[in-house]
């Protein structure tokens, strides 16, 4: 087939063709570890569907071909350029596959939103690249009371201590997860609900760290107390973690000391925290840091205030990129440490906050029975997850003593 390759581990691993997470499918399928069967139609058929209008000749045959071979009812369909853009572009869930040409296309057309061209602006990755799409039998986090959905790390992204971390939702689909409209629970309440998905789960992250040599994360769902993996991403770690990560694996034997000087190549100054301060609300810490800034409730008023701005929101979504671009710091009412706002504000190396206990209406927010104007100077702990009136005193953490060792090797 010309456009299309199968989601096999004798499929070689071109992220420029098939992009980023599929090529993260096919070494999981090597590594014989759960993935959903499907398949990947690779970016030069996005890049010519850009360039004409619409998809190229031969794609509906190879596509018609490809699903009778999956014999799959439902599919999803999932966008994946070669460098990751979390929820950037559409994603079509439970699709039929008479209706996968015009999923297929509405993947290939978000290449286009704004907030996917603001995405990559920010993050220096060339408009030209298109996205691949992959198609995967469906499996369901809403099935009955055994199934749910979740995002794992093998390490804790802000710390990097070596315990699994994340958010988990019983009962619903992954989407629900990442969007950061519901309320998550962490990761170790699998250990409780379901043991079983659990242990899968905390051995296949050693088998993928193992690969690797890295940290990473995945998407996941379990079916009915079944587990798949949907996604496998490296690291996605603050600074400080990854000093600690790569000092972890050189000790380990892992990687070489030189090697783990290679990569921690971050910002790694000492964490910045909140000195005591009358606390307004309080939520989970999601990105270490902190940040001081005027209170924004949507995304175009953080664009359109006088810097520095906090983003203020019930939850962040791919709309709102140009405000998360413009913002300080982050908060939302909602959401986990894996959901949207967590994510995008790690990769930004942006204090946050999720799920804090405030609400947002209109152009204010609420908390404690007290109200905060649009425009009123807050800071945000993105490590206790506090949220203060004003601008507090300011202190910085420990030294490090991962960081420490790193700069000696160095």
């Amino acid at each position: 087939m010309r456009w299309i390759r199968p989601l096999s581990p004798d499929t070689a691993e071109d992220a420029d063709v098939l992009g980023a997470k599929a090529a993260g499918l096919i070494v999981l399928r090597r590594l014989r570890l759960p993935v959903p069967a499907g398949f990947v139609v690779g970016s030069p058929a996005c890049r010519d569907f850009l360039r004409d209008g619409h998809v190229p000749d031969g794609l509906d045959t190879e596509l018609a071909t490809a699903l009778r071979t999956l014999g799959a009812e439902r599919v999803s369909v999932r966008s994946g350029a070669a460098v990751s853009m979390p929820g950037m572009m559409n994603t079509v869930l439970d699709v039929a596959p008479a209706d996968v040409a015009p999923a297929v296309e509405a993947v290939f057309s978000s290449w286009h939103t704004p907030r996917a061209r603001t995405y990559r602006e920010l993050h220096g990755i060339p408009h030209d690249l298109g996205t691949a799409v992959t198609v995967q039998a469906m499996v369901f986090g809403d099935r009955d009371e055994h199934s749910g959905a979740g995002v794992a790390f093998s390490r804790d992204p802000n710390t990097g201590e070596p315990t699994p971390f994340g958010d988990v939702l019983f009962g619903h689909h992954g989407v629900d997860v990442v969007s950061g409209e519901s309320a998550t629970s962490p990761l170790a309440e699998l250990a409780d609900r379901e043991p079983a998905v659990w242990a899968d789960l905390v051995a296949f992250l050693d088998r993928i760290e193992e690969h690797y040599r890295d940290a990473c994360s995945v998407e996941f769902t379990f079916e009915s107390g079944r587990l798949w993996l949907l996604q496998v991403r490296a690291g996605g770690l603050t600074g400080r973690a990854a000093v600690r990560v790569a000092v972890d694996l050189a000790d380990a034997g892992v990687i070489t000391r030189a090697e783990a000087v290679r990569r921690a190549h971050h910002d790694v100054a000492d964490v910045a925290r909140i000195d005591a301060a009358e606390v307004f609300a309080r939520g989970f810490g999601a990105v270490p840091g902190v940040a001081v800034g005027a209170v924004a409730t949507t995304a175009d008023a953080a664009v359109r205030m006088p810097p520095p701005v906090i983003l203020v929101r019930p939850h962040t979504s791919p709309l709102d990129m140009h405000g998360l671009a413009a913002a300080t710091g982050i908060v939302t009412a909602t959401g986990g440490l894996a959901s949207h706002a967590a994510v995008v504000a790690r990769a930004m190396g942006k204090p946050a906050v999720v799920a804090a206990d405030l609400v947002v209406e209109g152009t204010s927010i609420r908390a404690g029975g007290r109200e905060l104007p649009e425009g009123t100077l807050i800071a945000i702990d993105g490590t206790s997850g506090d949220v203060v009136v004003g601008s507090p005193r300011i202190v910085t953490g420990e030294p490090d003593p991962h960081l420490r060792r790193l700069l000696t090797w160095a």
